[in-house]
Protein backbone atom coordinates (compact mmCIF):
# COMPACT_ATOMS: atom_id res chain seq x y z
CA UNK A 1 0.00 0.00 0.00
CA UNK A 2 0.78 3.84 -0.56
CA UNK A 3 1.92 5.60 3.07
CA UNK A 4 1.20 9.24 3.92
CA UNK A 5 2.78 11.23 6.47
CA UNK A 6 1.09 11.64 10.04
CA UNK A 7 1.20 14.93 11.10
CA UNK A 8 4.18 16.63 12.10
CA UNK A 9 5.50 12.77 12.96
CA UNK A 10 8.56 10.65 10.68
CA UNK A 11 5.15 7.56 10.58
CA UNK A 12 4.56 6.95 7.47
CA UNK A 13 0.94 5.16 7.77
CA UNK A 14 -0.91 3.05 5.07
CA UNK A 15 -4.42 4.97 4.53
CA UNK A 16 -6.21 1.97 6.57
CA UNK A 17 -5.07 0.71 9.98
CA UNK A 18 -6.39 -2.15 11.71
CA UNK A 19 -8.93 -1.56 14.25
CA UNK A 20 -9.12 -3.21 17.53
CA UNK A 21 -12.52 -1.90 19.70
CA UNK A 22 -14.10 -4.68 19.41
CA UNK A 23 -11.51 -7.42 20.13
CA UNK A 24 -11.41 -6.32 23.36
CA UNK A 25 -14.58 -8.80 23.57
CA UNK A 26 -17.62 -8.88 26.10
CA UNK A 27 -17.26 -7.75 29.82
CA UNK A 28 -17.35 -3.93 29.85
CA UNK A 29 -19.64 -0.79 29.03
CA UNK A 30 -18.82 -0.37 25.41
CA UNK A 31 -18.21 -4.08 24.28
CA UNK A 32 -19.41 -5.16 20.85
CA UNK A 33 -20.62 -8.61 22.37
CA UNK A 34 -18.43 -12.21 22.32
CA UNK A 35 -15.78 -11.93 19.89
CA UNK A 36 -13.77 -15.05 19.74
CA UNK A 37 -9.65 -14.07 20.32
CA UNK A 38 -8.80 -16.59 17.43
CA UNK A 39 -10.96 -14.77 15.00
CA UNK A 40 -9.46 -11.29 16.30
CA UNK A 41 -6.07 -12.65 15.82
CA UNK A 42 -6.66 -14.03 12.15
CA UNK A 43 -8.10 -10.85 11.32
CA UNK A 44 -5.39 -8.73 12.73
CA UNK A 45 -2.69 -11.19 10.93
CA UNK A 46 -4.92 -11.13 7.21
CA UNK A 47 -4.77 -7.23 7.84
CA UNK A 48 -0.89 -6.91 7.93
CA UNK A 49 -0.82 -9.48 5.00
CA UNK A 50 -2.62 -7.13 3.25
CA UNK A 51 -0.07 -4.09 3.58
CA UNK A 52 -1.73 -2.80 6.52
CA UNK A 53 1.53 -1.27 8.88
CA UNK A 54 -0.59 0.21 11.84
CA UNK A 55 -3.11 -0.82 14.41
CA UNK A 56 -4.89 1.25 16.54
CA UNK A 57 -6.08 -0.17 20.02
CA UNK A 58 -7.07 1.35 23.59
CA UNK A 59 -6.80 0.24 27.51
CA UNK A 60 -10.23 0.07 27.81
CA UNK A 61 -10.80 -1.85 25.14
CA UNK A 62 -12.19 -4.90 26.95
CA UNK A 63 -10.55 -3.56 30.60
CA UNK A 64 -6.87 -4.23 28.83
CA UNK A 65 -7.86 -7.42 26.48
CA UNK A 66 -7.52 -5.99 23.00
CA UNK A 67 -3.69 -5.11 23.91
CA UNK A 68 -3.07 -8.41 24.86
CA UNK A 69 -4.54 -9.81 21.99
CA UNK A 70 -2.89 -7.36 19.34
CA UNK A 71 0.63 -8.43 21.12
CA UNK A 72 -0.56 -12.27 20.39
CA UNK A 73 -1.44 -11.50 16.71
CA UNK A 74 2.18 -10.66 16.67
CA UNK A 75 4.15 -13.50 18.17
CA UNK A 76 5.83 -14.92 15.31
CA UNK A 77 4.94 -12.07 12.27
CA UNK A 78 7.47 -12.20 10.55
CA UNK A 79 6.82 -9.12 8.43
CA UNK A 80 8.15 -5.32 9.48
CA UNK A 81 6.17 -4.48 12.61
CA UNK A 82 3.24 -2.36 12.84
CA UNK A 83 3.03 0.91 14.43
CA UNK A 84 1.25 0.43 17.78
CA UNK A 85 -1.17 3.70 18.47
CA UNK A 86 -3.13 3.07 21.89
CA UNK A 87 -4.36 5.41 24.22
CA UNK A 88 -4.97 6.69 27.76
CA UNK A 89 -8.01 8.76 29.59
CA UNK A 90 -10.16 5.72 30.17
CA UNK A 91 -10.00 4.19 33.28
CA UNK A 92 -12.34 1.94 35.75
CA UNK A 93 -12.94 0.72 39.37
CA UNK A 94 -12.86 -2.69 40.64
CA UNK A 95 -17.14 -3.00 39.21
CA UNK A 96 -15.76 -1.99 35.67
CA UNK A 97 -17.25 1.66 35.72
CA UNK A 98 -15.90 4.10 33.49
CA UNK A 99 -14.51 7.16 34.47
CA UNK A 100 -12.98 10.30 31.77
CA UNK A 101 -9.71 11.03 34.05
CA UNK A 102 -6.62 12.90 33.33
CA UNK A 103 -4.63 13.40 36.05
CA UNK A 104 -0.85 12.96 35.98
CA UNK A 105 -0.84 9.58 38.38
CA UNK A 106 -3.08 8.24 36.72
CA UNK A 107 -1.60 8.72 33.02
CA UNK A 108 1.79 7.50 34.29
CA UNK A 109 0.45 4.56 35.67
CA UNK A 110 -1.75 4.01 32.71
CA UNK A 111 1.05 4.75 29.84
CA UNK A 112 3.01 1.52 32.50
CA UNK A 113 0.64 -0.61 31.84
CA UNK A 114 -0.03 -0.28 28.44
CA UNK A 115 3.70 -0.54 27.59
CA UNK A 116 3.51 -3.91 29.84
CA UNK A 117 0.15 -5.47 28.37
CA UNK A 118 1.83 -4.47 24.39
CA UNK A 119 5.48 -5.64 25.73
CA UNK A 120 6.97 -2.69 24.53
CA UNK A 121 9.49 -0.67 25.40
CA UNK A 122 8.01 2.67 23.40
CA UNK A 123 4.48 3.26 22.20
CA UNK A 124 4.20 4.76 18.55
CA UNK A 125 1.29 6.62 19.42
CA UNK A 126 -0.18 7.78 22.47
CA UNK A 127 -3.55 9.38 22.65
CA UNK A 128 -5.54 10.96 24.91
CA UNK A 129 -8.85 9.24 24.20
CA UNK A 130 -11.45 11.59 25.49
CA UNK A 131 -11.34 15.29 27.39
CA UNK A 132 -11.61 14.19 30.62
CA UNK A 133 -14.65 15.29 33.06
CA UNK A 134 -12.53 17.31 35.40
CA UNK A 135 -12.08 20.12 32.96
CA UNK A 136 -8.30 21.22 34.23
CA UNK A 137 -6.96 17.86 34.24
CA UNK A 138 -7.04 18.30 30.30
CA UNK A 139 -3.71 20.60 30.68
CA UNK A 140 -2.35 18.39 33.57
CA UNK A 141 -2.66 14.97 31.18
CA UNK A 142 -1.23 17.08 28.04
CA UNK A 143 1.92 17.87 29.90
CA UNK A 144 2.22 14.43 31.08
CA UNK A 145 2.16 13.28 27.66
CA UNK A 146 4.70 15.55 26.33
CA UNK A 147 6.87 14.35 29.31
CA UNK A 148 6.32 10.99 28.60
CA UNK A 149 7.35 11.42 25.00
CA UNK A 150 10.84 13.55 26.40
CA UNK A 151 11.34 10.44 28.23
CA UNK A 152 11.30 8.12 25.20
CA UNK A 153 8.18 5.88 26.44
CA UNK A 154 5.79 7.09 24.00
CA UNK A 155 7.25 8.26 20.23
CA UNK A 156 4.39 10.95 19.06
CA UNK A 157 1.18 12.02 21.18
CA UNK A 158 -1.86 13.26 20.18
CA UNK A 159 -5.72 13.30 21.15
CA UNK A 160 -9.10 12.17 20.24
CA UNK A 161 -12.81 13.04 20.19
CA UNK A 162 -11.19 17.15 20.83
CA UNK A 163 -12.70 19.73 19.67
CA UNK A 164 -10.70 22.95 18.21
CA UNK A 165 -10.98 24.99 21.53
CA UNK A 166 -9.58 21.63 23.41
CA UNK A 167 -6.63 21.13 21.08
CA UNK A 168 -5.64 25.08 21.10
CA UNK A 169 -5.39 24.23 24.89
CA UNK A 170 -2.92 21.68 24.77
CA UNK A 171 -1.09 23.27 22.03
CA UNK A 172 -0.28 26.06 24.60
CA UNK A 173 1.97 23.16 26.14
CA UNK A 174 2.67 20.75 23.48
CA UNK A 175 2.48 19.76 19.91
CA UNK A 176 -0.82 17.58 18.41
CA UNK A 177 0.84 14.98 16.38
CA UNK A 178 -2.67 13.60 15.42
CA UNK A 179 -6.38 14.01 15.91
CA UNK A 180 -8.92 10.94 16.07
CA UNK A 181 -12.26 11.82 15.76
CA UNK A 182 -15.60 9.55 14.33
CA UNK A 183 -16.47 10.47 11.03
CA UNK A 184 -18.43 8.24 8.27
CA UNK A 185 -21.47 9.10 5.66
CA UNK A 186 -23.89 9.61 8.56
CA UNK A 187 -21.45 11.61 11.22
CA UNK A 188 -20.19 14.42 9.26
CA UNK A 189 -20.00 17.45 12.05
CA UNK A 190 -16.07 17.49 11.95
CA UNK A 191 -16.32 19.23 8.23
CA UNK A 192 -17.26 22.65 9.48
CA UNK A 193 -14.51 23.42 11.90
CA UNK A 194 -12.35 20.73 13.04
CA UNK A 195 -11.01 19.01 9.83
CA UNK A 196 -10.33 22.95 8.48
CA UNK A 197 -8.37 23.66 11.58
CA UNK A 198 -6.45 20.06 11.64
CA UNK A 199 -5.25 20.96 7.83
CA UNK A 200 -4.13 24.23 8.85
CA UNK A 201 -2.40 23.28 11.85
CA UNK A 202 -0.63 20.21 10.26
CA UNK A 203 -2.61 17.88 12.56
CA UNK A 204 -2.46 14.23 10.96
CA UNK A 205 -6.07 12.82 11.39
CA UNK A 206 -6.96 9.21 11.56
CA UNK A 207 -10.93 8.76 11.67
CA UNK A 208 -12.84 6.24 13.70
CA UNK A 209 -16.09 4.40 12.47
CA UNK A 210 -15.88 5.30 9.02
CA UNK A 211 -18.95 2.28 8.71
CA UNK A 212 -20.49 3.49 11.32
CA UNK A 213 -19.60 0.94 13.49
CA UNK A 214 -20.84 -1.84 10.92
CA UNK A 215 -24.36 0.08 9.93
CA UNK A 216 -22.46 0.75 6.09
CA UNK A 217 -20.75 -2.38 5.84
CA UNK A 218 -23.49 -4.34 3.82
CA UNK A 219 -24.00 -7.08 6.62
CA UNK A 220 -26.48 -5.54 8.91
CA UNK A 221 -30.49 -5.15 8.09
CA UNK A 222 -32.96 -4.45 10.82
CA UNK A 223 -33.40 -8.26 11.57
CA UNK A 224 -29.76 -8.10 12.85
CA UNK A 225 -29.86 -4.69 14.40
CA UNK A 226 -32.56 -6.04 16.74
CA UNK A 227 -31.17 -9.37 17.15
CA UNK A 228 -27.62 -8.02 18.45
CA UNK A 229 -26.36 -8.80 22.14
CA UNK A 230 -27.67 -7.50 24.82
CA UNK A 231 -24.32 -6.69 25.68
CA UNK A 232 -23.59 -5.11 22.17
CA UNK A 233 -23.44 -1.27 23.15
CA UNK A 234 -25.05 -0.92 19.63
CA UNK A 235 -27.93 -2.06 20.69
CA UNK A 236 -28.97 1.14 22.63
CA UNK A 237 -27.37 3.47 19.90
CA UNK A 238 -29.85 5.30 18.36
CA UNK A 239 -28.53 4.91 14.64
CA UNK A 240 -29.37 1.28 14.95
CA UNK A 241 -32.56 1.49 16.18
CA UNK A 242 -35.84 3.43 14.78
CA UNK A 243 -36.39 5.82 13.14
CA UNK A 244 -32.98 6.39 12.18
CA UNK A 245 -32.36 2.82 11.37
CA UNK A 246 -34.38 2.77 8.13
CA UNK A 247 -32.75 6.13 6.67
CA UNK A 248 -29.23 4.58 7.27
CA UNK A 249 -30.23 0.95 5.25
CA UNK A 250 -31.36 3.61 2.57
CA UNK A 251 -28.14 4.57 2.88
CA UNK A 252 -26.49 1.44 2.58
CA UNK A 253 -28.52 0.11 -0.80
CA UNK A 254 -26.65 4.08 -2.21
CA UNK A 255 -23.21 2.47 -1.43
CA UNK A 256 -24.31 -0.84 -1.85
CA UNK A 257 -25.24 0.10 -6.06
CA UNK A 258 -22.09 2.13 -6.59
CA UNK A 259 -20.21 -0.79 -5.00
CA UNK A 260 -21.51 -2.84 -7.43
CA UNK A 261 -20.40 -0.49 -10.14
CA UNK A 262 -16.89 -0.43 -9.14
CA UNK A 263 -16.44 -4.43 -7.88
CA UNK A 264 -16.31 -3.41 -4.10
CA UNK A 265 -18.16 -3.81 -0.88
CA UNK A 266 -20.51 -0.72 0.32
CA UNK A 267 -17.94 -1.05 3.37
CA UNK A 268 -14.99 0.19 0.91
CA UNK A 269 -16.81 2.44 -0.82
CA UNK A 270 -18.40 3.93 2.46
CA UNK A 271 -14.03 3.83 3.99
CA UNK A 272 -13.04 5.39 0.56
CA UNK A 273 -15.64 8.01 0.78
CA UNK A 274 -14.07 9.31 4.21
CA UNK A 275 -10.44 9.03 3.03
CA UNK A 276 -11.38 11.12 -0.10
CA UNK A 277 -11.27 14.47 1.89
CA UNK A 278 -7.67 15.77 2.09
CA UNK A 279 -7.33 16.16 5.45
CA UNK A 280 -7.74 12.76 6.48
CA UNK A 281 -4.73 10.78 6.84
CA UNK A 282 -6.24 7.21 7.13
CA UNK A 283 -9.37 5.41 8.74
CA UNK A 284 -9.65 2.90 11.52
CA UNK A 285 -11.21 0.00 10.13
CA UNK A 286 -11.87 -2.72 12.20
CA UNK A 287 -12.23 -6.35 11.34
CA UNK A 288 -13.61 -9.76 14.06
CA UNK A 289 -12.16 -12.21 11.38
CA UNK A 290 -10.42 -12.99 8.43
CA UNK A 291 -13.13 -13.09 5.75
CA UNK A 292 -14.64 -8.84 7.28
CA UNK A 293 -10.35 -8.17 6.84
CA UNK A 294 -10.46 -9.67 3.31
CA UNK A 295 -13.66 -7.37 2.77
CA UNK A 296 -11.90 -4.59 4.06
CA UNK A 297 -8.65 -3.62 3.70
CA UNK A 298 -8.01 -3.56 0.44
CA UNK A 299 -9.93 0.07 0.06
CA UNK A 300 -6.49 1.50 0.10
CA UNK A 301 -6.29 1.94 -3.65
CA UNK A 302 -10.13 2.86 -4.40
CA UNK A 303 -10.69 6.17 -5.76
CA UNK A 304 -14.25 7.50 -5.87
CA UNK A 305 -15.12 9.91 -8.98
CA UNK A 306 -17.18 12.84 -8.63
CA UNK A 307 -20.47 11.13 -10.00
CA UNK A 308 -19.97 8.27 -7.30
CA UNK A 309 -20.06 10.55 -4.64
CA UNK A 310 -22.86 12.74 -5.49
CA UNK A 311 -24.72 9.24 -5.79
CA UNK A 312 -23.46 7.89 -2.60
CA UNK A 313 -24.62 11.29 -0.72
CA UNK A 314 -28.03 11.36 -2.13
CA UNK A 315 -27.93 14.42 -3.28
Amino acid sequence: MQTRRLGNSDLMITPVGCGSWAIGGSGWDYAWGPQNDDDSIAAIRRSLELGVNWIDTAAVYGLGHSEEVVVRALEGWKGQRPYLFTKCGLIWDAQGHLSRRLFAASVRKECEDSLRRLRSDVIDLYQVHWPPEIDSELEEGWAVLAALRKEGKVRWIGVSNFDVSQMKRVQAIADITTLQPPYSLIRREIEADILPYCMQQGIGVIVYAPMASGLLTGAMTAERAAALPADDWRKRSPEFNEPLLSRNLALVQRLRTVGRRLGRTPGEVAIAWTLRNPAVTGAIVGARNMKQAEGVMRVAELRLSNEDVVEVEGF
